[in-house]
């Protein structure tokens, strides 16, 4: 979580379930019904405690949500975080990176898309940080795009809004998207990696 959001109690196995289980519940209610009509004294009835036991770990409710979406905004936007030496061509690598935020994204529904449904909720510090996430993923896929397009790889006119219409098809998951709709997440993650592909122009070698 970004500084200052709230209570960094010391892990240890008990602490890390404890928050799980508080983590869990939210999320199972902040889908269903909304931030603003899910209440702390809500979370705390489901998992059958009292507040006491639930600041223990977050200071509020929105800190529970902030953390909620900090972890796959994090897990998105470090897609691209490659050793600094790997070998391989630009186009693997942005392929690579789209697909893991593309899984990363369906891995964490419903939290994922909980910034999509109230973007209003966060804090300015928490969208400040998110912004610097976002920024050092843009910075990782804009200069491999470019170089890729040297390659010969890929074939766009416009780097920003290639990356940008790229990333943006798992966002549009959080209109539909069921964990138990016709296709399996993974087969729903190749489906996105393969339109992703076409949206940046990627050439296949050895067609024909």
């Amino acid at each position: 979580m970004p500084q200052g959001t709230g209570r960094q109690r010391a892990s240890t196995a008990g602490t890390d379930v404890q928050r799980e289980r508080i983590l869990q519940v939210a999320t199972r209610l902040f889908a269903a019904q909304g931030y603003a009509n899910t209440t702390l004294a809500q979370i705390v009835r489901e998992l059958g405690v009292t507040k006491p036991f639930v600041y223990y770990y977050f200071r509020d409710k929105q800190e529970i949500f902030e953390t909620l979406s900090w972890r796959p905004a994090v897990e998105c936007f470090t897609s691209l975080d490659f050793a600094e030496h790997d070998p391989r061509r630009a186009s693997e690598k942005v392929m690579e990176g789209l697909e893991r935020l593309i899984r990363a994204t369906i891995a964490h529904h419903p939290a994922a898309f909980f910034p999509y449904r109230e973007p209003q909720v966060y804090r300015p510090e928490y969208l400040a940080a998110v912004r610097k996430l976002a920024n050092h993923f843009y910075d990782r896929l804009c200069p491999l795009l470019e170089e890729a397009r040297r390659d010969g790889d890929l074939d766009f006119r416009d780097t920003r809004i290639t990356a940008l219409a790229a990333c943006s098809l798992p966002g549009f998951l959080y209109t539909w998207y069921r964990p138990d709709g016709r296709l399996t997440p993974d087969a729903l993650a190749a489906e996105l990696a393969q339109l992703a592909s076409r949206v940046i122009g990627l050439q296949r070698r050895g067609a024909g």
